[in-house]
């Protein structure tokens, strides 16, 4: 049976809604649940589909602790991808991982601060630059001469004449570019150059087998081929100008969407992953891999306005990315229930309408998929991770922990 199939996710509904009523108290709201069985089959797929290349995990789509060590204790899996340098600094600190590469630069002066003034802490996170701006924010932040690591992050956008499709992240593209930056990196003292990160958001971010857009998932199919075979040319080309500056320990590319294309580089040495795990709504319309939906928030109906609409609570968490229908959260389990094209999702009160809200009472709890991965952990202090049919643990976010990145 499919899993957006009717019966599924009427079946999804029973069963999270046993297992959250199993705990005997008022959960919050929202509610927010994590299956560990859809979770841990994601992260044997994401395994299967880098086949044998080191899978990165990056936290911002995950943002619970426990989540984070699950998932660098399946086969396949190593190191941790932070998007935030305090945060990669408290997950040392709290054992959860000693090998934390950045995703983007940072010019945290106070968090510097601490990675400078720690030898072991240094060692065991890498800084992402792309500008000597950033090696000069960190210099003004040393009160030692720690050798601190740093990648460069290159551009693995496509060009097609002057367009550019892809992340607008780094200003490096060119090999010349490129290798300007690491000679200024390796000669400089206090740094060591280490890595190289190339995210084809294009390619990894983007679906492109979107039922009801077949031309416009088709153009996205040829833009994500046609990026690729520029990308493997251009990191060629730029691998071949750093061999004779630095032993590179490691070549991060890819996300979930793009982890085949991305393994297969001989470039690459290791990929990224964390939407994969979790697998919010956008992720639904990828040729490249089955979703298992891991990750849900309830919220409870409080009132009818009428026969066929039905009012939850809040709701209206929504992702962040272009304005748009495809950002708003997805009422999922029990199917037949819709946003309406009036209200959307609220901040404080949502309304839902189509055949499902007729079977829906006061007091019942409706499940929905939020757009991205790891947002909707800003919302809650914990999550129910649930195994069969029954909370197994419950755990905090980082919000939980008393942290805001």
């Amino acid at each position: 049976m499919r899993r957006d199939a009717p019966e599924a996710r009427r079946r999804l509904a029973e069963r999270l809604d046993a297992a959250v009523g199993a705990l005997g108290t008022g959960p919050s709201t929202p509610t927010y649940v994590v299956d560990l069985d859809a979770f841990d089959a994601n992260a044997a797929d994401l395994a299967r589909r880098a086949a044998g290349t080191p899978i990165r995990v990056a936290t911002k789509s995950l943002r619970v602790p426990a989540l984070v060590e699950r998932a660098l204790t399946a086969p396949g899996c190593q190191g941790v991808l932070a998007y935030n340098l305090r945060e990669a600094l408290w997950l040392r600190e709290h054992g959860v991982c000693d090998d934390l590469l950045l995703g983007y630069p940072t010019v945290d002066a106070a968090a510097l601060g601490r990675l400078t003034a720690d030898e072991r802490a240094a060692a065991e996170v890498t800084l992402m630059v792309d500008d000597l701006a950033h090696l000069d924010v960190v210099d003004a932040a040393r009160s030692t001469d720690v050798t601190v690591r740093v990648a460069l992050d290159i551009d693995a956008g496509l060009r097609v004449g002057p367009a550019h499709v892809g992340p607008k992240r780094s200003p490096l593209r060119d090999a010349a570019e490129v290798v300007d930056l690491a000679r200024a990196v390796v000669a400089r003292p206090g740094f060591a150059l280490v890595g190289a990160m190339t995210y084809e958001g294009q390619v990894a971010g983007v679906p492109d087998a979107v039922p009801d857009r077949r031309a416009r998932s088709l153009v996205v199919r040829r833009i994500k081929s046609a990026s690729m075979d520029q990308l493997a040319e251009r990191r060629a080309e730029i691998a071949a100008g750093l061999r004779d500056l630095a032993d590179l320990e490691l070549w991060n590319a890819g996300g979930s969407g793009s982890i085949e294309a991305s393994a297969a580089d001989p470039v690459v040495t290791e990929v990224t992953a964390g939407s994969g795990l979790l697998v919010p709504a956008l992720f639904d319309h990828y040729r490249s891999f089955e979703p298992r939906p891991a990750a849900f928030f309830g919220v409870p109906v409080v009132r009818r306005p009428s026969a066929g609409c039905v009012t939850v609570a809040g709701g209206g968490l929504i992702a962040s990315g272009p304005t748009g229908k495809d950002r708003s959260p997805l009422p999922w389990a029990p199917p037949g229930l819709r946003l309406t094209g009036l209200e959307g999702a609220g901040e404080v009160q949502t309304p839902l309408v189509g055949a499902g809200a007729e079977h829906l009472g006061v007091g019942d709890t409706v499940w929905f998929r939020h757009a991205k991965s790891g947002e909707v952990a800003e919302h809650v202090r914990e999550v129910h991770l649930v195994a069969g049919d029954r909370v197994v643990e419950v755990v905090p976010t980082y919000r939980g922990t008393g942290n805001a990145w």
